[in-house]
């Protein structure tokens, strides 16, 4: 079956209303999340909010009580029948220490369904070409992730769950990963989910993001959704303060027009809805107005992230 075929599975990951206890232990409660095809879907919360146990019960490792659970179509207990076609990587690499990475992915490579890579060509993919002879527990863990990630690449998998998987790379590590998530998202289609405390790094590559706080999914949604009614502030830097703020303050979509220390300074900041920095621009200089200066501070996601968490 082609991968964009109308008849695959949409959602590709399908959750409603799922709980799951330790004994008396609520961890997830009526939690309901979709993981959309082609996305790159980021899962936050608080340690112990329930990202790992969650992505345990979407990978068939954790039973639980009630709801229900569909990846690519099949319940967590039967994703072996897709040989390949899903895979977790999680925080701690699980690879055989006494193996050497060649070894690991050349295991990989016979028992995957589809092979499509050589262990070379995977090794070469994550850099890690020169400890292809190194045994697992020789290798850093930031090379461990890599090695796991490889394991991962021999095949083709439509959906792939990463869970923290920026821990232990350097910031070379983390761009290759990043631009590795981009290379096969947009080349073969692949979905991610992502579980990190790194929000920076999510922001910077993902589709979608789901906020998961005491069990429940508080919040999910495109970014492009989530910031689109959050407010934008520019900062200003011009020769002629009074008469720039004068005449921005009659401009629709500007508000909260605040100065930067003493009545002399140059620097002024606002706050914009539904008007881009450039027309600010174009309005000063168009009035004579030299503007040697403009900077826009958009809200980030982790500003995001704690607003929803503590209104919950």
């Amino acid at each position: 079956m082609a991968r964009n075929s109308p008849d695959l599975p949409n959602p590709v990951l399908s959750i409603a209303a799922l709980d799951k206890r330790y004994g008396a232990t609520h961890v997830l409660n009526q939690l309901s999340l979709n993981v959309e095809r082609g996305a790159i879907h980021g899962l936050v919360g608080l340690n112990g909010s329930g990202k790992t146990t969650t992505l345990e019960c979407v990978l068939g490792m954790q039973a639980f009580q009630a709801g229900e659970l569909k990846v690519l179509g099949r319940e967590p207990t039967r994703l072996w029948q897709g040989r390949g076609d899903v895979v977790g990587i999680f925080d701690v690499p699980s690879l055989h220490p006494a193996l050497t990475v060649r070894q690991v992915l050349e295991h990989a490579r016979l028992i995957c369904g589809r092979p499509v890579r050589s262990p070379a060509e995977v090794e070469d993919l994550l850099g890690i070409s020169r400890y292809s002879g190194y045994k697992i527990r020789q290798l850093s863990l930031g090379n461990r992730r890599r090695a796991s990630i490889a394991h991962a690449l021999i095949g083709q998998p439509e959906f792939i769950v990463l869970d923290e998987p920026f821990n232990g790379l350097d910031a070379g590590g983390v761009d290759d990963v990043l631009a590795l998530i981009k290379q096969l998202n947009h080349d073969h289609g692949t979905t991610f989910l992502l579980s990190s405390h790194q929000l920076a790094y999510l922001e910077s590559i993902c589709t979608h993001l789901a906020i998961l706080h005491r069990g429940r999914i508080v919040l999910n949604d495109s970014v492009e959704s989530l910031f689109h009614d959050r407010q934008t502030r520019l900062d200003v830097r011009c020769d002629q303060p009074d008469r720039a703020i004068a005449l921005l303050a009659e401009v629709p979509g500007v508000s909260d027009i605040t100065r930067d220390g003493d009545a002399g300074h140059a620097l002024f900041g606002m706050t914009l809805t539904d008007v881009e920095a450039a027309a600010i621009n174009s309005a000063l200089v168009l009035a004579g107005i030299s503007v040697s200066g403009l900077e826009m501070r958009r809200p980030s996601l982790t500003q995001l992230f704690h607003d929803i968490v503590e209104a919950h």
